[in-house]
C-alpha cells in the first residue's frame, strides 16, 4: 500500500504545480501558448499557403509519360496526342487576368487572417493582464482580510470581556461577533474566488487547469507613456483591426468584381510538345514522310465568344458588398472615434479616484499611528485601537480598487492605441 500512497502523492502534487508569474511574465506565457492563438496562427498560416497554391507557378507545368500503343489500320490519337513512345509536354500562362486577380485576392484573404491573428493577439494580452490583476487584487484583499480577521477577533474578545465584566451590554457582544462571522465568510468567499481566477488565468496561458497562479506582488509602474487623447484617437483608427481587416475586404471584394468582368477577356497560354514515335504504328503506310522526333512549340489564344450573365451578376454582387463595406467602414470609425475618447474619460476618473483613495489611506494610517502612541501611553483602549486598524485596511482595500481600476482603464486604452503587447512586454 505504501508505495501505491507515494505514487498517487506524488501525481497529486505534479498535478498541483504552483508557478508565480509578474505581469510581463504571464502575459509573455499567454503569447506563446494560449489555445486560441494557437488556432489563429495556425488559420494564418493556412491562408498563406493557399494564396501560394494559387498563385501561378514561375516555371512552365512540365508533364512526360508515352502514348505507346498498337495500332491496326489508320494511326488514330490517343487522349488528344498520337500513338508515341515517349511523349513530353510543356505549358504556362502568358497571360490569364482572372488567374492573376483571382491570386491577388487570395493574397488578400491571407493578409486579412493574418490581421485577423494580430487582433486576437491584442484580446490575449489584454484577457490575460486583466485576469492576472484580478488574482492580484483578490490576492491583496485576501490578505488585507485575514488581517482584518485577526483584528475582529481581538476585538471581539475584548468586547465579550467587558459585557461579561458588566460594561457593555450583550447586544455589543453579539454586534462583534457577526463582524468577525462577516469578515470570515469574506475570507472564504475570497479563496474560492482566487481559485477560480487561478484556473481561468492557468487556461489561459496555455496551462493544466490544476496550476496554481500566484501573482509576484510586484510594484509596477502605470503600462505604457501617457495618453494624449487626440493621438490615442489618430492611432486607434489607425491600427484597429477590425476596421484594418474591413480595408482587407473592400481590396478582395473589389478583386472579386474584376475577376468576373475579366472573364470575358482572352487567355494566352505558351505550349511546348516532343513526341518519340514507332514505326509499328503504320504512319509509313498513311504519311508521305515519316519523322521519329517531333516537337513543336506556340502559343494557345482562347476568346470568349459570348458574355455569361452569371459573371455578371456576380461582379454586381462583389460591387453592392463594396459600397456595403464602405459604410461599415465610417460607421466604425465613429465608434472608435467615440471608445477612444471614452476610453481616456475612464482613465482621467480613475487616477483621480486612485489620488483619493491614496489620502484617504493617508489618514487612516496617521489615525492609527495616533491610537499606538495613546495606546502606549495608556489613554487609548485595544478595541480603539484594532477598530482603527481595521478602518485601515478597508482604505488599503479601496486604495488597491482605485489602483486597479487605473491600470485596466490604461491598459484598455493601450490595446486601442495598439501599443498594449509592446508595453506590458517592455
Amino acid at each position: 500500500m505504501r508505495p501505491v500512497f507515494f505514487v498517487a502523492l506524488l501525481a497529486l502534487s505534479l498535478s498541483a504545480q504552483t508557478r508565480t508569474l509578474t505581469l510581463r511574465q504571464a502575459v509573455g506565457l499567454a503569447l506563446e501558448q494560449n489555445p486560441d492563438l494557437l488556432l489563429a496562427r495556425l488559420d494564418q498560416q493556412k491562408s498563406a499557403l493557399a494564396a501560394d497554391a494559387v498563385a501561378e507557378p514561375l516555371l512552365p507545368r512540365v508533364y512526360a509519360g508515352s502514348g505507346l500503343a498498337y495500332t491496326h489500320g489508320f494511326p488514330v490519337s490517343l487522349d488528344g496526342s498520337a500513338p508515341s513512345i515517349f511523349q513530353a509536354r510543356a505549358q504556362r500562362s502568358i497571360y490569364n487576368a482572372p488567374s492573376r486577380l483571382a491570386t491577388q485576392q487570395a493574397r488578400e484573404q491571407a493578409r486579412a487572417a493574418s490581421i485577423a491573428a494580430e487582433s486576437v493577439i491584442d484580446e490575449v494580452a489584454l484577457q490575460t493582464a486583466l485576469l492576472f490583476l484580478d488574482l492580484e487584487r483578490t490576492a491583496r484583499s485576501r490578505s488585507l482580510a485575514g488581517r482584518q480577521v485577526e483584528s475582529l477577533a481581538l476585538i471581539e474578545a475584548a468586547v465579550r470581556l467587558r459585557v461579561a465584566e458588566g460594561r457593555d451590554l450583550p447586544i455589543e457582544g453579539k454586534r462583534a461577533a457577526v463582524n468577525l462571522a462577516r469578515a470570515r465568510h469574506r475570507l472564504s468567499a475570497l479563496d474560492g474566488s482566487a481559485s477560480s481566477l487561478s484556473r481561468s488565468l492557468a487556461l489561459a496561458l496555455g496551462l493544466p487547469p490544476a496550476t496554481v497562479i500566484q501573482p509576484a506582488m510586484e510594484e509596477r509602474s502605470p503600462p505604457g507613456p501617457a495618453l494624449d487623447e487626440n493621438q490615442l484617437v489618430r492611432e486607434a483608427v489607425q491600427s484597429n483591426p477590425e476596421l484594418r481587416k474591413l480595408e482587407s475586404d473592400l481590396k478582395s471584394q473589389s478583386l472579386a468584381a474584376r475577376f468576373n468582368r475579366a472573364k470575358r477577356l482572352p487567355s494566352v497560354n505558351l505550349v511546348a510538345q516532343y513526341s518519340l514515335l514507332g514505326k509499328f504504328n503504320n504512319y509509313e503506310d498513311f504519311f508521305r514522310r515519316f519523322q521519329r522526333h517531333n516537337a513543336q512549340i506556340g502559343a494557345s489564344i482562347m476568346f470568349p465568344l459570348f458574355a455569361n450573365p452569371q459573371d455578371q451578376a456576380a461582379a454586381s454582387q462583389a460591387d453592392l458588398e463594396v459600397r456595403k463595406i464602405r459604410v461599415q467602414m465610417e460607421s466604425l470609425r465613429a465608434r472608435i472615434e467615440t471608445g477612444a475618447r471614452e476610453s481616456m474619460r475612464k482613465v482621467a476618473a480613475a487616477d483621480a479616484w486612485r489620488d483619493v483613495a491614496q489620502l484617504d489611506l493617508e489618514v487612516a494610517r496617521e489615525q492609527v499611528g495616533i491610537l499606538l502612541a495613546l495606546n502606549a501611553e495608556g489613554r487609548a483602549g485595544l478595541r480603539q485601537l484594532e477598530e482603527a486598524r481595521v478602518a485601515e485596511q478597508e482604505k488599503w482595500s479601496l486604495f488597491h480598487q482605485a489602483r486597479y481600476e487605473l491600470e485596466r482603464a490604461l491598459l484598455e486604452a493601450l490595446r486601442l492605441s495598439g501599443q498594449l503587447v509592446a508595453s506590458v512586454r517592455r
